[in-house]
């Protein structure tokens, strides 16, 4: 034995073998082993409940159509364009509580690689509508506030962009260095999201024909949403990466949001996480690996529900 590991190769060997045992563990605790986590307990008077009281989750009243909905509270309505050789899905939805514009965890759960598709989050939380969110659970960093509670106060890179939603339903744009979360807590911030680029902001595009997020392609299945006027939005899913449909720059994303009156927009996570749901139906044609038509498993949705 003690001649074995007099042998130089055999401590070399044995070096190897930890290193991929540990490289392995990093990976599969990074990307694969589910980890749920914990709010951070940040004061504020409204933390533990929610922003607005909302009605009883009473749909019964209902006018439903294969492609709209509507009740005293929340109308919607989908239309499917065809916009730069691709389909296009928008949804014009106003509410009359921001209250109503929500999110979800996958699993009802916050934390890293708890995943379901966006149909089944949305049906665990009794959604109508639905598109996949930002995927918070791929990154440790970007800040995390879910329908008034704070998650992650962890700032990204410097430039990173930040979609707020405040409490009276009102969309802007924050960058996270430069941001104080404990003043976006007092503030009462409904929704932050944490992907982008911005699209559109003060009704100007932002973006150029060589925007583009990082490690994509130049066209692409995407998501975004934006808003019009005060609790009115626009939802945004497209096809992309088929025959039928090659998908959307960046660039054409925003210009669609413009010609549809938005002043601000913001980009979802996109590619195979590009998912629009309605009434228990998905919308669109989610391409999950580049060619099979189906959902991929995420960790969040934006949601409009009671």
């Amino acid at each position: 034995m003690l001649k074995f590991f007099q042998k130089p190769y055999r401590w070399a060997l044995i070096y190897t073998i930890i290193m991929a045992i540990s490289i392995t563990y990093v990976l599969l605790d990074t990307f694969v082993i589910p980890q749920a986590e914990t709010r951070i307990d940040i004061s504020s008077e409204t933390e533990d409940t929610e922003n607005n009281d909302t009605e009883s989750n009473d749909t019964s009243y209902a006018i439903i159509t294969e492609n709209s909905y509507e009740d005293e509270n929340i109308q919607i309505t989908i239309d499917t364009v065809r916009e730069y050789d691709t389909n296009v899905y928008i949804a014009n939805i106003q509410v009359s509580d921001v209250s109503y514009l929500k999110t979800a965890f996958a699993d009802n759960t916050y934390g890293r690689n708890i995943k379901e598709t966006t149909s089944d989050i949305a049906e665990d939380n009794d959604a109508i509508f639905a598109i996949n969110g930002d995927y918070y659970g791929f990154r440790n960093y970007g800040f995390v506030i879910r329908n008034g509670v704070l998650y992650r106060d962890t700032a990204g890179e410097a430039g990173s962009e930040d979609l707020v939603i405040n409490s009276a339903g009102n969309m802007s744009i924050i960058d996270e260095n430069e941001t104080d979360i404990q003043t976006l807590v007092e503030d009462n911030a409904w929704q932050v999201l944490s992907f982008g680029p911005t699209l559109i902001n003060d009704g100007e595009i932002t973006v150029t024909a060589s925007s583009e997020v990082s490690k994509s392609m130049n066209t692409n299945p995407r998501t975004a949403f934006g808003q019009v006027s005060a609790l009115h939005y626009i939802f945004i899913v497209s096809d992309g990466r088929t025959s039928e449909s090659p998908g959307l720059s960046l660039l054409e994303l925003a210009q669609i949001f413009y010609d549809n009156g938005c002043n601000v927009a913001y980009n979802l996570d996109g590619g195979g996480s590009s998912t629009m749901w309605f009434n228990g139906q998905v919308i669109n044609n989610p391409t999950t690996n580049g060619d099979t038509i189906s959902e991929r498993s995420i960790s969040d949705i934006v949601y409009i529900g009671y």
